[in-house]
């Protein structure tokens, strides 16, 4: 003779103040895309010649205030940066130099 059981599990949500652990679900009570806000900017970069130039440079410009991410073609040496603010050419430039390199500067498109 054979038994069926049945279970039944209820769960609860709360979204007052609250987030999604990790962000790749929109369950979060006040996420938003990553991209909503998201500005590009392009700079021509002089100077780099191997993955280590790649490094630095990265590195320093992600310590600009409100940067988000750094792309850098090391062929071309146009470096794509993605912030949250409009950037200063002035901080871009300061964060290359302290890497090491100069910035030629801000590439159209």
């Amino acid at each position: 003779m054979s038994e069926t059981s049945e279970t039944t599990l209820t769960v609860e949500s709360t979204t007052a103040g609250a987030s999604s652990c990790c962000g790749s679900c929109s369950t979060g009570g006040d996420a938003t895309p990553e991209d909503a806000s998201a500005l590009t900017s392009a700079f021509q970069v002089k100077g780099m010649t191997c993955g280590h130039c790649v490094t630095s440079v990265t590195a320093e410009l992600k310590k600009v205030e409100g940067v988000t991410d750094v792309a850098v073609d090391l062929a071309s040496g146009r470096v794509t940066v993605r912030s949250t603010r409009p950037l200063a050419d002035a901080d871009v430039a300061a964060a290359v130099d302290e890497a090491g390199y100069d910035l030629v500067g801000r590439l159209d498109g």
